[in-house]
């Protein structure tokens, strides 16, 4: 299976309708509501720490900048207008204060690049049959330039144009890095099958 596919799957919005009950918790958290804000956190906790964990390698600080995420979610829940996705929005948030993490600590540096060719982009398609945590590990040994870029394009399904807009970077640059991205974690596949089925 592709592993873009496998790593959608994962990450899948859950479509939760803003039935009575589910307007009523924001309500609450609006008011500061300590019981409904941990209803919340309990919620959604579990896939957001997943997210911060695909652009952070550490758990620990992954953890760390999920909690800031979520710090955020309460401070600027008015924000939220209640249309589209509530799970889409705070995800959107998560994703940010990842990305800011990962810039303040200096571990994503960019260089403008010529765009490559689309024919050849798209031609990277990764096929794996291992598992999600396996290759969260493989994604865990690419630059984190790379990683950030792969991620925010194959599996949140940003533009390169947005992308562009949230990292500060060109569309081509973009571009470069999410083909370097797809290159490199090609080839760490492949060593990881050979050794897989002992032909290494």
């Amino acid at each position: 299976m592709v592993i873009e596919a496998i790593l959608k799957k994962k990450n899948s919005l859950k479509v939760i309708s803003l039935h009575k009950n589910y307007v009523s918790l924001i309500k609450k958290v609006r008011k500061g509501n300590r019981k409904a804000q941990h209803e919340m956190f309990e919620l959604f906790s579990p896939k957001m720490l997943s997210v911060c964990r695909q652009y952070v390698k550490s758990n620990d600080v992954a953890e760390e900048v999920m909690l800031n995420g979520f710090l955020k979610v309460f401070t600027h829940l008015d924000s939220f207008k209640s249309e589209g996705s509530f799970e889409g929005w705070i995800r959107r948030i998560m994703v940010n204060e990842s990305i800011t993490y990962l810039r303040s600590e200096k571990k994503i540096h960019f260089k403008d690049e010529a765009a490559i060719d689309n024919s050849v982009e798209h031609v990277a398609y990764i096929e794996t049959a291992l598992e999600v945590n396996e290759i969260q590990k493989l994604m865990d040994r690419l630059p984190d330039g790379y990683k950030t870029v792969f991620v925010l394009y194959a599996v949140e399904g940003y533009k390169h144009s947005e992308i562009g807009e949230l990292l500060q970077i060109s569309e081509s640059t973009s571009k470069s890095q999410l083909f370097k991205a797809r290159k490199m974690l090609q080839s760490l596949v492949t060593n990881e099958n050979k050794i897989s089925y002992g032909t290494h």
